[in-house]
């Protein structure tokens, strides 16, 4: 039922994930892509044109058709696609705070992919009028545009956003994000050692370095990875820096990436005597952000909202464990007490980053966490991910909408599946398997639905 091969296929996305602004929705939009294009589909992938970037190529068998600027690119990419309205036969339309709209241009199936509500956000980022004008689009305006056609969501605190904050009443289906195995673990690829603040450091082999009293297994090490604006909130790991250097001598506090806050959080790094505490990596490469984040105590965001978190679910691959706030997204990738701790309400970091480290300084219960963490992030896989949405499109296709007679996913058993546990499906391929003579078993739980699988 994954069968892609010879679907004309648009991926719609603000930003590809070359772009110096990309994110975890444009790494989604991506393998996604990328994935679809190895099983035979012909892939398009239609986004905004940053400075110095082509407007056109391939990669990895995928089509780029670059055009506009940060809102120059909505009215185009329509422009576009209405000129090529024919030649889909579907598209993906990523909404990362405003949808493009495509179902206006394109008499195909369409899926609203939504990585997460950014209702609270713009105003974070816009003048009031502006911000009414964002909350505006992405709520009662998209909500119409696609009433005939379904979204798709990361995670189950995305769907009950959509429902709640967004009022949206069509079809949404839950299509997870992977895990990209990083190629460094815990016993191999130290990171790189300590810089000036704002600056990378050095050699990635460099070894860890020891506790200056010669006790315990070392100061503690803590990572943040995540994009420098504001609704990440990097300040509050500056002031977790600043706490946790009287509590905890030697700590060291690591933040790996970069963004428009990055001259700011420097800037806040020198005025408030952190240099020998924080370095702001900015962006390193893989192989060195993997081997940052292997050898941390913990990992840290303190975002105020995510679709799932991206970030969160790689760390765990490396058996490192997360502090981040209970808020969407965040509460389902990080299983609170199992594979991380949520800070309750709008607490500083401090207290649960310090009820964290104590547990982690036992060895039992440190092993213990970090064995949860890679069976955790070991659920999320990429080719399971674009088999999900595969499936999907493909039915789509073959039904001629991507909606729905029914609501919400369950478990089927196929005829002939014999013993097989049944699966969990809904949607266009829920409709078509019924159709087909497969049996209702129950309703999926929430959970089964973000894992593909019944529990």
């Amino acid at each position: 039922m994954t069968e892609v091969r010879g679907l004309r296929i648009a991926i719609v996305n603000w930003r590809d994930p070359w772009h110096p602004e990309a994110g975890g929705a444009e790494v989604y939009a991506w393998e996604l892509a990328r994935r679809f294009a190895e099983r035979g589909a012909d892939v398009t992938y239609v986004t905004s044109r940053a400075p110095g970037q082509a407007r056109g190529g391939t990669v990895d068998g995928v089509r780029f058709a670059r055009m506009g600027g940060r809102f120059t690119v909505y009215p185009r990419v329509l422009a576009w696609l209405l000129a090529r309205r024919r030649r889909f036969d579907a598209a993906i339309d990523c909404q990362n705070g405003i949808p493009f709209f495509t179902p206006w241009v394109l008499r195909a199936p369409v899926f609203c992919s939504i990585f997460h509500v950014h209702d609270g956000q713009f105003a974070l980022y816009f003048p009031a009028w502006l911000a009414w004008i964002g909350r505006t689009l992405e709520g009662p305006v998209a909500r119409w545009s696609y009433r005939r056609h379904a979204c798709t969501a990361i995670s189950t605190t995305t769907v009950t956003a959509l429902r709640d904050r967004l009022h949206w009443t069509g079809p949404i289906y839950t299509v997870p994000v992977g895990v990209t195995v990083p190629t460094a673990s815990r016993e191999h690829g130290d990171p790189a050692a300590p810089g000036p603040a704002g600056t990378s450091g050095g050699d990635p082999a460099t070894a860890r370095r020891a506790d200056p009293a010669g006790e315990g297994r070392g100061v503690p090490e803590l990572v943040c990875v995540t994009r420098l604006v504001p609704h990440k909130r990097v300040d509050r790991v500056l002031d977790l820096a600043a706490h946790l250097r009287v509590t905890r001598p030697g700590v060291r506090v690591h933040v790996v990436g970069r963004g428009p806050e990055e001259e700011r959080l420097a800037a806040l790094v020198v005025e408030r005597g952190l240099g020998d505490v924080v370095t702001l990596h900015g962006f390193v490469d893989e192989d060195v952000k993997a081997a940052l984040v292997a050898r941390a105590d913990l990992h840290l965001s303190a975002s105020r909202g995510e679709g799932w978190g991206l970030c969160v679910a790689e760390a765990a691959a490396s058996g490192v464990p997360t502090v981040a706030y209970d808020v969407d997204g965040l509460r389902d990738a990080v299983r609170d007490g199992v594979t991380g701790w949520l800070v309750p309400g709008d607490e500083p970091l401090a207290a649960t980053v310090e009820r964290a480290l104590k547990e982690l300084d036992d060895a039992a219960r440190r092993a213990e966490i970090a064995r949860a963490c890679r069976a955790w992030a070991a659920e999320f896989d990429w080719s399971r991910s674009a088999d999900r949405m595969a499936a999907l499109v493909a039915a789509a296709v073959r039904r001629g909408t991507s909606g729905t007679t029914g609501a919400g996913a369950q478990l089927v058993r196929r005829y002939g599946d014999g013993d097989n546990a049944p699966i969990v499906v809904e949607g266009p391929l829920r409709d078509e398997l019924l159709g087909q003579g497969a049996v209702v078993v129950r309703d999926a739980t929430p959970h089964e639905t973000l894992l593909g699988r019944g529990l």
